[in-house]
């Protein structure tokens, strides 16, 4: 087979014979719930086109012989990927598998090799948040195509229909925003994410749709590119000393929303008198910091438990590989004192 060939994956020789993925694999694992002759049929198809499947995916879902996932992480550092990792770990555990963990670093080719890494290591299944850095998905693709379960939690790809579980970012975003201007506030900024990434446009979208409710044009409110606290601290002071200084800050994770804090205290604003704060996630800072921070609670445990129900059900056969499985997990407001 020439080099630059793409591999052949039994969707697309489901495709060539009008039959169902299913019945490709059990033609090919010789059932006799398929016709001889179609058995035949797809076999020869399969080694002329050297289809490669994931033999050791497919004994694992079948004889569960070594059960062991593959998670990536964007970066171990942050509070709410280390609980979704403690909640996938846990739900795991209930079915005896193991967990092969490993970080993008928020670095697109890293991610690839880890993909590429995982799949030759035999791993059964891949849980995994994408990078900020991810614009193209063929590495996600590719292992679909083999056969090998794939789930997304927190960051997903739009371009690649697969099962994700996700927080219900638009309404956390806009309950949190809404409850800002019932305190007062007027002017709220925000603070996001690349907008190429999907919970940056989702939360994005309800600090925008709270301010139009109540009658606040969201062009007049300050927008920043800004998600992490050294970046905060750094643009903060400009936009505390401008002209159309916000009352208020909603911010797209906890990190940024204290750097929002302690600059402005360090400006000599009192916090929530002069500035309102909110973050999201609800992690460990939130409540070691003074004032301790309103936040977005995300429940990160359970967005990792239920990744991994449904990673484990598709590896088990108690749920079809190709299904697209997609939940979403409630968020809660937690009122401290960087509010009034």
């Amino acid at each position: 087979m020439p080099e630059n060939r793409v591999p052949i994956t039994m969707k697309d020789i489901a495709r060539e014979f009008g039959v169902s993925v299913a019945t490709v694999s059990r033609a090919l694992k010789g059932s006799p719930r398929i016709s001889e002759k179609r058995r035949n049929e797809i076999v020869a198809y399969a080694k002329a086109h050297d289809f490669s499947p994931n033999i050791m995916a497919e004994s694992l879902r079948n004889n569960k012989t070594m059960k062991i996932i593959g998670v990536i992480i964007p970066q171990f550092t942050h509070y709410y990927f280390s609980s979704i990792l403690s909640g996938i770990e846990d739900e795991a555990l209930k079915y005896g598998y193991r967990l092969l963990v490993a970080q993008s670093d928020e670095r697109y080719e890293r991610e690839v090799e880890t993909c590429n890494s995982f799949y030759e290591n035999k791993v059964c299944g891949i849980i995994v948040s994408q990078s900020k850095n991810t614009s193209r998905y063929d590495h996600f693709i590719s292992l679909m195509n083999k056969g090998l379960p794939l789930v997304f939690y927190d960051r997903i790809c739009t371009g690649v229909d697969a099962s994700r579980v996700v927080v219900d970012d638009y309404m956390g975003a806009y309950s949190a925003v809404e409850y800002m201007i019932g305190t007062g506030c007027r002017n709220i900024a925000f603070y996001g994410s690349s907008m190429t990434l999907e919970i940056s446009k989702n939360r994005y979208n309800g600090w925008h749709d709270a301010l139009l409710k109540h009658g606040i044009n969201p062009n007049d409110c300050i927008r920043k590119i800004c998600d992490n606290r050294e970046d905060a601290e750094r643009i903060t002071p400009e936009v505390l000393n401008a002209d159309n200084r916000p009352d208020a800050f909603f911010a797209i994770n906890d990190d940024t929303a204290i750097g929002i804090m302690y600059t402005a205290k360090r400006m000599g604003l009192r916090v929530p008198e002069d500035i309102s704060v909110c973050g999201f996630t609800n992690g460990q800072r939130a409540v070691a910091c003074d004032p301790m921070l309103t936040t977005v609670e995300q429940n990160g445990y359970k967005v990792g438990r239920e990744a991994a129900d449904i990673l484990i059900a598709k590896v088990e056969g108690r749920m079809p590989v190709d299904k697209v499985e997609k939940r979403v997990i409630r968020t809660r407001l937690i009122v401290r004192g960087t509010t009034k």
